[in-house]
């Protein structure tokens, strides 16, 4: 059973085969069995799930179940959820129970869906390979001695080794996008405001978006059906209609214009990765789309002005952890000042620290014209990029990534190398826009994933147009061998 998709699961619910419980039952089981070998979990929540699931059947028999009742998801272990630990990957809320549940998992509970457990990650999402975590790094199921990607690394792997039948993560830079590429999953970033970040702890609060990351676009629609929608408690959230995610998946596509950047095609794109992005280009083309290239020319400016605006919106937030209010402190410190040096010190990790220190340098009298301003007017000048784009085509497509996932430990002393890896997702983020990745090939037995990038608010046409190419491949029905 733990080889079908969430939409397959709901149907099989629907017709008996099984029950919440004895699935749920069977993803626990899976995951004691797999979790300590790939980390993909820090917290697993067997009470917790038996419990919703039975409250599950008991629904399903009485004739109330929705789209999502009894179906065994995870959460990335940055989503609040009331009374269960939520660490963000760090030492810093190690001991940090939430007081409150976030909108997503709160969305997607009162759906019906039951939690396993909350995923490892990138501490404070900062990362792009899970390596950052204070919990350890979490392991690619496709070969233990690769990266999953990041930040929402472990969501990622849950999915794709079937410890989970879907997942939630969160995307600030391609978060949600490159580690589903490396794990040959699906994974969606919604437009910026379509998904509530209440509840979900900040790293970089104009880029930050959480979303679905499963095993077909159709799932991923049946998710964000839950998900997302305005929410007053989000000053960002965006109030305007939520569109039936499911109801286009089966459009055609004869008509549809799609862009190829020539900027995501040049140079240091790995030459698999390019024949497998090709070869779905040329599925495309069957199904009744046209091509032609495009230009996003600033697209090589979007890693100093992310690196600049991430880092910068980061040291604000994390300003709040000082060791007096909660989480972490230091031990007997010698006075106020010694509590908040050695408490931050001692709370955060290396990579989160480094971001801090140049996010506070960006933003510091003197060099906040010449750095944080400057990155912000490239940030509208790569949007006007991707609206001139789509002046011209209905979607762009490009690779998500440049290579395939890396050894565990290659990138890790090398930030800027690791920063390069985001060259082909960053520009959404700053950008605001919606991006779907699907899983398109593999290289030396890697999962390589496409991307596609739509225009604001158009989630429904990337889903339809990532449903209709699933129909006609399965790379989507590749698991890894455990």
């Amino acid at each position: 059973m733990l080889d079908k998709t969430l939409t397959q699961l709901a149907a099989s619910l629907d017709q008996g085969e099984f029950s919440s419980v004895e699935l749920t039952q069977a993803y626990l089981d899976r995951i004691h069995s797999h979790n300590a070998d790939l980390n993909a979990y820090i917290t697993v929540t067997d009470q917790i799930a038996l419990a919703q699931a039975a409250t599950a059947d008991e629904r399903r028999a009485a004739g109330l179940a929705g789209p999502l009742t009894g179906l065994p998801v995870a959460h990335k272990d940055i989503f609040c959820t009331e009374g269960i630990r939520t660490s963000c990957g760090s030492r810093m809320l190690d001991n940090f129970i939430a007081p409150y549940e976030s909108t997503v998992t709160a969305r997607l509970g009162s759906a019906g869906a039951v939690m396993l457990g909350k995923t490892n990650l990138d501490e404070f999402a900062m990362g792009s390979s899970t390596e950052s975590s204070y919990y350890g790094p979490t392991r690619n199921p496709w070969s233990r001695d690769r990266v999953p990607g990041g930040s929402s690394g472990g969501s990622a792997t849950a999915v794709a080794a079937r410890l989970a039948a879907a997942a939630t993560g969160t995307d600030t830079g391609g978060s949600i996008r490159q580690p589903a590429a490396f794990t040959g999953i699906t994974g969606l970033k919604p437009t910026y405001g379509r998904v509530s970040r209440w509840g979900m702890i900040a790293y970089g609060s104009s880029l930050d978006c959480g979303g679905p990351m499963t095993q077909t676009a159709q799932d991923a629609a049946l998710m964000l059906n839950a998900i997302a929608g305005f929410d007053p408690k989000d000053s960002t959230s965006m109030d305007r209609p939520v569109d039936d995610y499911l109801a286009l998946l089966h459009e055609p596509l004869a008509g549809l214009r799609i862009g190829l950047p020539r900027e995501y095609f040049g140079d240091g794109l790995n030459e698999g990765i390019r024949a497998a992005v090709m070869a779905a280009v040329s599925e495309l083309e069957k199904l009744g789309a046209t091509v032609k290239e495009i230009s996003l020319p600033r697209t090589e400016l979007s890693i100093p002005a992310y690196y600049i605006i991430a880092p910068a919106e980061a040291s604000t937030n994390l300003s709040r952890y000082d060791g007096v209010r909660y989480g972490y402190r230091c031990k007997d410190p010698a006075d106020l000042e010694d509590l908040y040096k050695r408490s931050r010190a001692e709370g955060f990790g290396a990579e989160v620290q480094r971001r801090i220190l140049v996010g506070t340098y960006a933003l510091s009298a003197g060099y906040y014209d010449a750095y944080y301003k400057k990155a912000q007017q490239l940030r509208r000048l790569i949007r006007d990029d991707f609206q001139t784009g789509f002046n011209e085509v209905d979607v762009i497509l490009a690779p998500t990534t440049p290579s395939p996932a890396w050894t565990l430990g290659e990138k890790k002393d090398d930030p800027v190398a690791m920063y390069l890896e985001d060259i082909y997702t960053l520009s959404t983020n700053l950008a605001g826009l919606p991006a779907l990745a699907l899983p398109c090939g593999q290289v030396g037995g890697l999962p390589v994933g496409l991307q596609l990038i739509g225009n604001y608010f158009e989630e429904s046409h990337l889903l339809n147009i990532g449903h209709q190419y699933q129909q006609v491949t399965d790379w989507h029905q590749q698991a890894p061998p455990l």
